[in-house]
């Protein structure tokens, strides 16, 4: 970036210029100088946090992954309950009591018993397989809301350092705007400059000007989205630190297909729904196993008989076989319900590789419109700028001119980091793909500082 170049030729034609005797100051101009006069970036008043930290931050304050941490609890705390014995029951009868005296339990037989029913061989180790593939599921739904999450900080991250970066580009260049904000008014008021010169001029300053205002807006929206997923309150002030990259190669598509079967949370989630559909299946198949109750008990025989004190058992049993018809619907749903996941998760897989394929696309597009701003229209903006420079201090090209390569400058510089930038967000886009964190094939080849 030629800006102390630019600079030293405006000033050394601000000195020259200056030394006639100009009328008063164009007003219009000067309102133009005004946008400019408090430009200095504010001194940061919040420590600067790196991708890891926010990351790190995110993990352990996101209330998105404080649900989803609760619907894990809830999950684990049903699987004693899923198999558990029933409650036991307890019973009195008093049998034979005279309908003459009904208060008199002396003559009728009181029997004291409790009882307790056993589910059929598998069913309980069934039901509590099936609570834990439902824990299983609510952790692959953890690990998806983490990763979604991360990915959000990593662009909002991405937005608030653009911004940052963009602001840098942008006081780099107000110096230079001052001092073309005097020259051009010098050149006017001595008469030296046509209107139209003095048009162009305000339109490029005022470009200028309205950067600013679209890189405060950004940077607000960034900072209110970074402080959302941090649990906090929006107008946090946030401060960023760290550079973007652009990466020589990445990977290719059946690598991250393969990462994807082994990463995604959503297809470990649909995975063990489907290991849950084929348990319950299995249960259901299970109807046709008798459950038993068994009972025990004391029995106080009326006064009189041989013997009052004895005891009692009783076992009994349901007979599912001549309730067919319900036990086989039954078996019929849960069937269905496996089909049904399993064709879920074949779809799920289907629509992974087509995300990977999309954001493996726009991953490539952006690295190389990131390269041809690095390797050709950043060089060739700065080599007109030089050549302008020459030209302006041999008298050769106007000062309009030399300011117009300069603001291709500023733009080309700008234009470079968005696209950076973006190609970063594609990573993210490409990470959320995949699942996992992509670990490319060879270093960054560029760091790119604003």
């Amino acid at each position: 970036m030629k800006v102390f170049v630019c600079a030293v030729c405006i000033l050394a034609f601000a000195g020259s210029a200056s030394s006639a005797q100009a009328p008063a100051a164009d007003e219009g101009i000067a309102g133009y100088a005004a946008l400019f006069q408090e430009v200095s970036p504010a001194e940061p008043t919040a420590p600067a946090l790196t991708l890891d930290d926010v990351e790190q931050l995110a993990l352990a304050r996101s209330p998105e992954i404080g649900v989803a941490l609760r619907r894990v609890a809830v999950e684990q705390a049903h699987v004693p309950v899923a198999g558990a014995l029933d409650d036991p029951m307890t019973m009195y009868r008093g049998w034979g009591v005279p309908l003459r005296q009904p208060w008199n339990f002396n003559d009728a037989q009181n029997m004291f018993s409790i009882s307790q029913t056993f589910s059929g061989a598998g069913k309980r180790s069934l039901r509590a397989s099936v609570a834990e593939s439902d824990v299983d599921v609510a952790k692959a739904q953890l690990d998806e809301v983490r990763l979604d999450v991360r990915v959000r900080v990593h662009k909002a991250f991405d937005d608030m350092l653009l911004a940052q970066d963009e602001m840098q580009i942008h006081h780099q260049h107000v110096a230079i705007a001052r001092q073309a904000i005097e020259a051009a008014r010098i050149q006017y008021t001595v008469g030296k400059g046509p209107q139209q010169d003095m048009l162009k001029a305000q339109v490029a300053l005022t470009s200028l000007a309205e950067h600013m205002i679209r890189f405060d807006h950004d940077a607000a929206l960034a900072q209110a989205r970074l402080n959302t997923l941090l649990g906090r309150d929006p107008d946090t002030p946030v401060r960023v630190a760290g550079e973007f990259a652009v990466v020589d190669a990445l990977p290719e598509v059946r690598t991250l297909d393969a990462m994807a079967l082994q990463s995604r949370p959503d297809l470990a989630a649909a995975g063990q729904a489907a290991a849950r559909s084929h348990t319950e299946q299995t249960l259901a198949k299970k109807a046709y196993v008798p459950d038993f109750t068994v009972s025990g008990g004391y029995m106080l025989m009326p006064a009189g008989s041989p013997t009052r004190n004895d005891y009692m058992v009783e076992g009994s049993i349901n007979l599912p076989w001549l309730n067919r018809r319900k036990h086989d619907a039954e078996i019929a749903e849960a069937t269905a319900r496996t089909t049904e996941q399993d064709a879920e998760l074949s779809a799920l897989r289907n629509v992974a590789f087509g995300q990977i394929q999309d954001a493996l696309i726009e991953a490539q597009a952006a690295q190389k419109l990131a390269h041809v701003y690095h390797d050709q229209l950043r060089p060739q903006a700065e080599a007109t700028l030089e050549s302008s420079v020459i030209a302006y201090e041999n008298d050769k090209t106007s000062f309009l001119d030399l300011l117009d390569s300069q603001m291709t400058v500023i733009n080309v510089d700008l234009t470079w980091l968005a696209a950076v930038a973006d190609f970063d967000s594609r990573l993210a886009d490409l990470e959320l793909a995949t699942g996992a964190p992509l670990e490319p094939s060879t270093k960054p080849e560029t760091e790119v500082r604003p």
